[in-house]
């Protein structure tokens, strides 16, 4: 079996921003996605600073097809970032081969020579009239990006953990996200078989 198609065991997850930015349900979502729409094991941990609205706040989610003894994430395969402190914070546990995500409207990502994978989530979200939902954006992002939890999962999650009423607009965000990464993708592909073709 080629390497690209082996059955990762584990996955460990940080998303990480300030208070407000619905960081806590955003980690909750990815594990309500694991175990409910996909059939795996995970755990959840959140993290707040001194005070919670603009503090740092991050959330820990791992993943797994077996059981899971501890739920801390030490070095995360996944860093999602949504504020410069949470990515300045996290970014040196970050396993070398990890998938970094960031909000590029509020992160600048300066001092790393790593890939990255950004998306303007907090000004899409804005368009949408509603700041408040670049988390589901993120997670959209996040999936699309990673499948560390299947689409569908995810869509799910999403609609049975934001406020009643506010279902469709937030699936609506996450299908942005989701969108928005897989054209990402598609863009680096096309951008690779260029350079093998020249």
């Amino acid at each position: 079996m080629g390497k690209g198609k082996e059955k990762i065991e584990k996955q460990e997850i940080t998303i990480t921003g300030f208070g407000g930015q619905g960081i806590v349900l955003a980690g909750r979502i990815l594990g309500k996605a694991a175990v409910i729409g996909d059939h795996k094991e995970s755990t959840f941990i959140q993290s707040y600073g001194p005070e919670a609205r603009g503090g740092a706040c991050s959330a820990q989610v791992i993943i797994s097809y077996g059981s899971i003894y501890y739920p801390y994430v030490r070095y995360p395969d996944i860093l999602a970032c949504m504020s410069q402190s949470g990515f300045e914070k996290f970014i040196g546990q970050l396993k070398d081969d990890g998938i970094l995500l960031l909000d590029q409207d509020l992160v600048k990502p300066s001092g790393i020579d790593r890939d990255f994978f950004s998306i303007p989530s907090t000004s899409m979200a804005e368009d949408l009239g509603r700041t408040m939902m670049a988390n589901i954006i993120m997670i959209g992002f996040l999936t699309a990006i990673t499948k560390v939890v299947s689409v569908d999962g995810a869509r799910n999650a999403v609609i049975d953990s934001v406020p009643k009423g506010t279902e469709e607009m937030n699936a609506n965000a996450f299908n942005k996200g989701a969108d928005y990464g897989l054209a990402v993708l598609k863009g680096r592909e096309k951008k690779a078989a260029g350079m093998k073709g020249a």
